[in-house]
C-alpha cells in the first residue's frame, strides 16, 4: 500500500473512502477493513487518526456539511439575480447532480439520519447542524423572494424552508426506490410552481350594500 509523508493524506483518503462506502452501503454494512482497503492504507492507520468508527462518522458528516456549504456558495455565485429564479436555479442544479450520478444514493444526511440518529447522539447532533444550515441558506433565499413579492408571504420563510427540506428528502427516498429522478422533479414542481406562489389578487366587482 502506498505511503506518504503528508500527515493529512491518510485521514483525507480515509474520509473520502468512508463517505463513498457509507453512501453506497450505509454505515452499519461498512467495516473498518473495507474502508482502509478502499483508501489503500493499512488497517492499523485508521486508529492512528480516529478513536472509533463513530468518531470517524462524525468527521465525515462535518466534511459533508462543508461540502454542501461550498456547493451552495458556488451555485449562488452562478445563480440569476432575481430571487425566485435563483431558487429555481439551485434546485435545477441539485437535480442535475443526481441525474448525473450512476448510483442514485440520495443525501448522506438523510441516509445517516435513518441509520444513526437513534444510535449515536454525536452523529445526530452533526446531522442536525448540517440540516439546519441547509434550511437556513434556503430560508434566506425565500425571504428575499418574499420581499420581492415572488413567494407567498403568509407563511414565514423558515417554515417554508423546513417543508421544502422534508419534501426534498422524501423525494430522494423515492428516487432510490424507483431508480429515477422523476420524484425530485415532480415534487419540486409542485413546491415551486404551486406552494410558493403568492395568492392571486381578488377579482370582480365587490357587491354593493343597501343604505
Amino acid at each position: 500500500m502506498a505511503r506518504t509523508a503528508d500527515k493529512t493524506d491518510i485521514p483525507l483518503r480515509l474520509t473520502q473512502a468512508g463517505r463513498d462506502l457509507f453512501s453506497r452501503q450505509g454505515y452499519n454494512a461498512t467495516g473498518i477493513q473495507q474502508i482502509t482497503d478502499h483508501a489503500g492504507v493499512p488497517k492499523g492507520s485508521f486508529y492512528n487518526h480516529f478513536e472509533s468508527k463513530e468518531v470517524f462518522a462524525v468527521a465525515i458528516i462535518e466534511q459533508y456539511a462543508e461540502h454542501l456549504q461550498r456547493s451552495w456558495e458556488a451555485m449562488m455565485a452562478a445563480a440569476p439575480a432575481q430571487p425566485m429564479a435563483a431558487i429555481r436555479y439551485v434546485f435545477a442544479e441539485m437535480m442535475a447532480y443526481h441525474e448525473r450520478k450512476e448510483l442514485q444514493a440520495g443525501c448522506l444526511v438523510g441516509n445517516f439520519a435513518a441509520e444513526m440518529a437513534l444510535a449515536s447522539d454525536a452523529c445526530r447532533q452533526g446531522l442536525l447542524q448540517a440540516q439546519l444550515a441547509w434550511r437556513e441558506r434556503l430560508a434566506g433565499m425565500i425571504e428575499r423572494a418574499q420581499a420581492a413579492g415572488e413567494v407567498r408571504a403568509d407563511l414565514p420563510a423558515p417554515v417554508l424552508s423546513a417543508l421544502v427540506w422534508d419534501t426534498w428528502e422524501g423525494a430522494l427516498l423515492r428516487m432510490k426506490l424507483e431508480k429515477s429522478t422523476t420524484p425530485l422533479r415532480d415534487s419540486m414542481a409542485l413546491v415551486l410552481d404551486h406552494l410558493f406562489q403568492p395568492a392571486a389578487p381578488a377579482t370582480g366587482i365587490p357587491p354593493t350594500t343597501k343604505e
